[in-house]
């Protein structure tokens, strides 16, 4: 009496009462009609009351085989959807709190997976509901397990492949969130056979802006930077210098040789370049300086995480891909040097300066041979100045051509 209020809240979380209303509204024999009306409204009051007993009973009964399939589709969607609702709208409009929605939306996805095949679109709706939840915990693990026992291929239903694509490509981005670059390849790669045929550009990107973070986290620096610079141009303005940075990271961290050159090249040249506080170390490897600790320090401090990995001769991936630099640059001022000045001037031992020097010369990225015995290291390439000389006397000779021409046409001009 003098709390009705409370009492209410009471009466709406019994679920025996709730459970015995909903089995007379499915026993009751009206026509199917009336029967989806009734069930609506019984829906209507369970969500009204804020009842997370009674969502959960919708689920538990819903499912059940004496159910009639018509009435637990609708109940089922109508239900889902108002959930799918509170998760994807404006946080700060919930009516429901986020633990109760993931207690709810975990046992929909329990109760659905008991009797799946009908029911594929609702799992698919509550599994992307709880997924995101998650992922707005930052539990990334959890929320791409969630996401992937949404049925895809089941057979039961025919699954757009844009939708295919989406759920893919989020696998993919939340797989790389967690660390996980394999499991994330192993959803680029499907998502692959989907995106030629797609005319989401949206989709398009975000396979693109995986596909480089793969390639990245795989060490394979040319091609990750070479996919960032094409995003650079396509992403949204506010992310275009965070892609260009990315693009400038993996080609400084690239093996030193010409694939890395013409990287190095394409950054140069563009002018939006001279803007970002890595410009400077572009700068010295695109002009074969050699680079500087001072350069290096400061470049690292812009690196992730798994740039700065350790590799197994006990060097970073920046700090070899440098001394990789440095040995080209010598390369273009000497004609040969001794192990022990090479190592003083690249600030390493003479030992891992003639492993590095060895490694470069087998793989072609570098010209030149070793002398063990005398301890040097001989560079058959012409350099930079023998290539300046080279082209200046092919000038030369073009211009004392020209000249002899000239004198045969106009012999007094000469």
């Amino acid at each position: 009496f003098f709390f009705p209020s409370l009492f209410r809240c009471v009466r709406r979380v019994r679920p025996h009462t709730m459970e015995a209303k909903l089995a007379a509204i499915l026993a009751a024999g009206a026509s199917q009609e009336q029967t989806v009306a009734s069930l609506r409204a019984f829906l209507k009051e369970v969500w009204s009351g804020g009842s997370v007993d009674g969502l959960k009973l919708i689920f538990a009964h819903a499912v059940q085989e004496n159910v009639g399939l018509i009435y637990a589709k609708t109940l089922l969607t109508e239900t889902a959807n108002l959930l799918a609702e509170q998760v994807f709208g404006n946080p700060a409009a919930r009516t429901i709190p986020a633990a109760s929605l993931k207690d709810v939306l975990q046992f929909a996805v329990e109760r659905l997976h008991t009797r799946a095949a009908p029911f594929e679109e609702q799992i698919t709706t509550v599994r992307r509901a709880l997924a995101t939840l998650h992922e707005q915990e930052e539990d990334w693990a959890q929320s791409a397990r969630i996401l992937m026992g949404i049925p895809l291929d089941s057979g039961h239903r025919a699954v757009a492949d844009d939708t295919k694509l989406e759920i893919y490509l989020k696998l993919a981005a939340l797989f790389l969130e967690d660390g996980d670059a394999v499991q994330a390849e192993s959803f680029v790669n499907r998502a692959s056979a989907l995106v030629p045929q797609s005319a989401n550009k949206i989709h398009k990107m975000q396979f693109d802006v995986h596909f480089a973070r793969i390639q990245d986290s795989k060490r394979k620096f040319i091609e990750a930077a070479r996919r960032y610079y094409e995003l650079s141009f396509v992403v949204p303005e506010g992310e275009r210098v965070q892609s260009l940075q990315l693009a400038l990271n993996c080609a400084v961290l690239a093996p030193a040789g010409q694939e890395r050159s013409r990287v190095l090249a394409t950054l140069f040249k563009d002018e939006r370049c001279k803007e970002l506080p890595s410009f400077p170390i572009l700068q010295s490897m695109y002009l074969d300086r050699i680079v500087r600790h001072s350069l290096v320090d400061q470049f690292a401090q812009s690196l992730q995480d798994h740039q700065k990995a350790i590799t197994s001769d006990g060097t970073t991936i920046l700090e070899r891909a440098v001394i990789q630099h440095n040995l080209l640059s010598a390369s273009r001022i000497y004609n040969n040097i001794s192990f022990e000045g090479l190592g003083e001037l690249l600030n390493i031992s003479a030992e891992k300066a003639e492993k590095n020097a060895a490694a470069m010369i087998s793989e072609g990225r570098m010209q030149g041979s070793i002398d063990q015995i005398e301890g040097i290291l001989h560079f058959s390439g012409t350099g930079q100045v023998g290539s300046w000389d080279s082209q200046i006397g092919s000038i030369c000779v073009q211009v004392n051509a020209i000249v002899g021409r000239v004198g045969e046409a106009h012999p007094e001009v000469l």
